[in-house]
């Protein structure tokens, strides 16, 4: 396509906000990304820091003004309203901060914000591992455990915004203290910190030793699995999703824990509940928070384009 081309076709931005990078992409309304620009997250990133390089960025990107809107993913909760970071987890100084009406003076164009995690859900339900399904969960196994809902193709994050902590669902009664002040939460069994607690490994070295057959790493594989599965059985029952999405960086050994997960939810969901359903791993990678945001900023155009 040439550039000529691209200035006739509406886009918007999305935005993936990180502690050490932003990531910032132009797309079109299939879901094309016509271009992208990483930079450094600002050190340290305070609010009005971070505010100056997304701007910066945006401007680079939308040197044509094609772009109608902006979505923005941070890593942390929004409010309800898609306007306010309320905090941001490893940013400096980010309390209750009206991100959005900053980003909106600046370019003009609309703006919205969601949990990065909730946009990776969204971004594998628009262009990945969940673009066949309505209704669909992801777990994102990292450093926590992160999660989204999507519920006929939107993002569900409850009334006031925080809705889908995955993560932070009991799991075991008496288990370890969880930072978010919960105890024995599926994070704590689930996250690379649960399992580097578990074995003493990292999930990667666990993966490496079942591939070359170790029976240890085999059974603690399947034992994560069962441990998962158990978890993912409680959402089942709440919500009745097509698809559970499996992403983050566990989800490469998914080949070893599977099996297991899935003869847990076999052996702890009624059928009614679990008719259709299909287990998969994420398909995006590190684009999926940056897809998300953009499917988001669509949605906001849309939704003032009605109105």
């Amino acid at each position: 396509m040439t550039t000529d081309a691209r200035t006739m076709v509406e886009t918007v931005i999305g935005v993936d906000l990180g502690g050490t990078q932003i990531k910032i992409g132009k797309f079109d309304r299939e879901g094309h990304c016509l271009e992208t620009l990483t930079l450094p997250t600002p050190q340290p990133a305070t609010p009005i820091a971070v505010a100056d390089t997304i701007e910066q960025g945006i401007c680079q990107v939308n040197a044509d003004n094609s772009s109608r809107a902006i979505g923005v993913g941070t890593p942390g909760p929004a409010d309800g309203s898609g306007r306010v970071a309320k905090v941001a987890i490893n940013l400096a100084g980010w309390k209750d901060v009206p991100l959005a009406d900053w980003l909106e003076s600046r370019t003009g164009l609309p703006t919205v914000l969601a949990n990065d995690a909730n946009l990776a859900g969204l971004g594998e339900a628009w262009l990945g591992a969940g673009k066949r399904f309505h209704d669909s969960i992801l777990l994102t196994l990292g450093t926590g455990v992160g999660g989204a809902i999507i519920l006929d193709g939107k993002l569900f994050v409850g009334r006031i915004g925080t809705a889908a902590e995955l993560g932070l669902i009991t799991l075991n009664f008496d288990g370890p203290m969880c930072n978010s002040g919960n105890q024995g939460s599926l994070e704590q069994y689930a996250s690379i910190g649960a399992i580097r607690r578990m074995t003493g490994k990292e999930p990667h070295e666990l993966g490496e030793l079942a591939k070359h057959g170790n029976q240890e790493a085999l059974d603690f594989w399947k034992d994560y699995g069962r441990l998962l599965g158990a978890g993912i059985a409680s959402l089942l029952y709440i919500l009745t999703p097509e698809a559970v999405i499996i992403g983050g960086g566990v989800s490469a050994s998914a080949e070893f824990f599977f099996p297991s997960l899935l003869a847990e939810l076999d052996r702890r969901v009624l059928p009614s509940s679990r008719e259709g359903l299909e287990v998969l791993t994420a398909q995006l990678g590190n684009r999926a928070g940056m897809v998300g945001a953009a499917r988001l900023a669509w949605q906001l155009h849309d939704s003032i384009a009605i109105s």
